[in-house]
């Protein structure tokens, strides 16, 4: 199966956050991740940056971001035309999910360590 470009807003170095989970199983499984957070920082392979760096070519964005701290991403997320958008448990936010439809993006509520795990995170 084809490993696409996957961005994490919300990461963090903390090993007590679900997001520092979720991209160690993204390195063990081999995929291309990008990461932006409150602090910049290290997990294993992958930098954590801060701010809203100009990447290209991603494919799905999977925010750990709760709806209320998601406003100031909102522009940026349109603007990089990701093909999906994954609002993890905790993430969820009707107003951005209809945005992003609105916009061409495929938005889901779902869980992407669960999705790494079974298996089907890269059958979209």
């Amino acid at each position: 199966m084809e490993k696409f470009n996957t961005l994490i807003i919300g990461a963090s170095t903390n090993p007590e956050r679900e997001s520092f989970h979720v991209v160690k199983l993204f390195i063990k499984k081999q995929f291309p991740i990008l990461a932006i957070g409150q602090k910049e920082g290290m997990i294993d392979s992958v930098s954590i940056q801060k701010g809203l760096p100009p990447f290209q070519d991603i494919h799905t964005i999977t925010l750990y971001v709760g709806a209320k701290n998601q406003a100031a991403f909102y522009d940026y997320i349109l603007q990089i035309k990701s093909k999906r958008l994954i609002f993890n448990p905790g993430a969820e936010n009707l107003e951005l999910f209809n945005l992003a439809v609105n916009n061409g993006i495929d938005a889901v509520n779902a869980c992407t360590r669960t999705m790494l795990t079974v298996g089907n995170y890269d059958s979209f």
